[in-house]
């Protein structure tokens, strides 16, 4: 596979910490934001790049030549006019018959490109856009994401929001198929032209979008404050830590008393109490370099009490207070059977004796798979014992809180958590004090 970078044309510029440098070579840890792109590139065996450039400025030829000095094989595309972000299509079509990878230059980033090949691979769509939860929400373009992976929707970050929205937003990273430059082959000239409006909304209307969510480090360097956020995490290793390569550690969280105020069910988004300090302590795990991961129980489902559709209503209405407030979470796990039948208006084929309800470690397994988690270095924080027991069975520390569930025994008499808190927010700086 190939990639394609665009690295000029746009003119935007960061001034006041560049000198009036083109994004891509703003010096990040003594190496331009483009080199450390494509060095994560050759890694995983892409050899091949061609870089899309302005020509008012030789800058990026100059300092990169033909790629033999980092090993790889580069080609240039210069813009005599600037073409938007997706202008130069049509003269990509003309040189790549194959997938390749297309990144904006101004995105510091770390990846395991094979994980996202092979998922392109799997789905086979148009386009597979590399997603991911943010802490900024608010002003950024929120995606909506079906449970296939299919991208839905795009909703503007300048158009209100008066609902509730799992947080993922685009990263600027994206695959793209043969098939959809099969569109540009009889475009004599290219012509300006806005990739996301132009390319990418066009084929989520036509079905052909797919949001490979994954918590890799991906982060534009497009105004000095996410300049300077970059610098403090790659010279605190966060940077290269976030590549799944390397084993991840993560702290998973019980929902009900651990995030929202314990109570009786919550069958609907409107019962859903966000708890005082959560977001705080949610936004320091984030900052941490551990994943932020919630496994919950849900038989409501399986009883009948609620639909899919509402818990799922509940669920982004938790990702988006936590978002309002900066936090996020890496991914949400539920169970929504129950092995007990008899209820009146139960779900029949959800009435099973299932591998993935707590105690059980089904949903920490498929956390493990999907991000490469050491769950001997990872811990589990619940307000009742079952929570405290999963936590064993997987070889997790647990942290039981004393703020959620008043009878949080239950039947796990056997079960012996390694400390007690009374929030998440003592639970998670007791966690993190630890941390080698």
């Amino acid at each position: 596979m190939k990639a394609v970078i665009q690295a000029g044309g746009a003119g935007t510029r960061l001034v006041s910490v560049t000198k009036d440098l083109p994004k891509p070579m703003v010096d990040i840890g003594g190496k331009p934001i483009l080199q450390w792109q494509l060095e994560s590139l050759k890694r995983s065996g892409i050899l091949e790049a061609m870089i899309i450039v302005s020509s008012k400025s030789t800058a990026i030829q100059d300092y990169f030549g033909n790629g033999e000095r980092l090993g790889m094989k580069i080609s240039y595309y210069v813009e005599d006019t600037p073409l938007g972000t997706g202008g130069a299509f049509a003269y990509v079509a003309s040189k790549i018959q194959e997938d390749f990878i297309f990144l904006l230059g101004d995105l510091m980033l770390d990846v395991s490109w094979e994980r996202m090949i092979a998922f392109h691979n799997e789905l086979k769509g148009m386009i597979t856009a590399y997603v991911h939860p943010n802490s900024h929400p608010e002003d950024s373009d929120i995606l909506i994401l079906g449970d296939d992976g299919l991208v839905r929707n795009i909703l503007p970050k300048k158009e209100p929001r008066d609902f509730f929205y799992k947080n993922l937003v685009l990263a600027g990273a994206y695959i793209i198929s043969s098939s959809l430059l099969e569109t540009f082959e009889d475009i004599d000239e290219p012509f300006k032209m806005d990739f996301e409006k132009e390319i990418l909304i066009p084929t989520i209307v036509c079905e052909g979008v797919y949001g490979y969510v994954c918590s890799e480090y991906i982060k534009d360097c497009g105004t000095p404050s996410r300049y300077y956020s970059v610098i403090h995490d790659l010279e605190t290793g966060v940077i290269a830590a976030k590549n799944l390569k390397n084993p991840q550690k993560a702290i998973f969280l019980d929902r009900d008393g651990v995030i929202n105020v314990f109570g009786d069910y919550v069958r609907t988004a409107d019962q859903f109490v966000l708890m005082n300090g959560v977001a705080e302590a949610i936004k320091m795990i984030n900052q941490s370099g551990y994943l932020a991961i919630v496994i919950t129980n849900q038989p409501i489902v399986a009883r009948g009490d609620t639909t899919m559709a509402e818990l799922h209503n509940i669920h982004n209405k938790m990702e988006t207070l936590l978002g309002q407030s900066g936090a996020y979470l890496d991914a949400v796990y539920f169970c929504p059977h129950h092995p007990d039948k008899g209820f009146d208006g139960e779900v029949p084929e959800l009435k099973i004796d299932c591998e993935c309800r707590k105690p059980k470690i089904g949903m920490l397994l498929k956390a493990k798979e999907r991000f490469n988690i050491d769950l001997s270095a990872s811990w589990f924080v619940g307000d009742h014992y079952r929570d405290i027991q999963t936590g064993m069975n997987a070889g997790c520390q647990t942290v039981h809180l004393t703020c959620g569930d008043p009878n949080y025994v239950g039947r796990f008499t056997e079960a012996k958590p390694d400390y007690v808190c009374k929030d998440l927010m003592e639970a998670v700086s007791l966690i993190l004090s630890k941390k080698e």
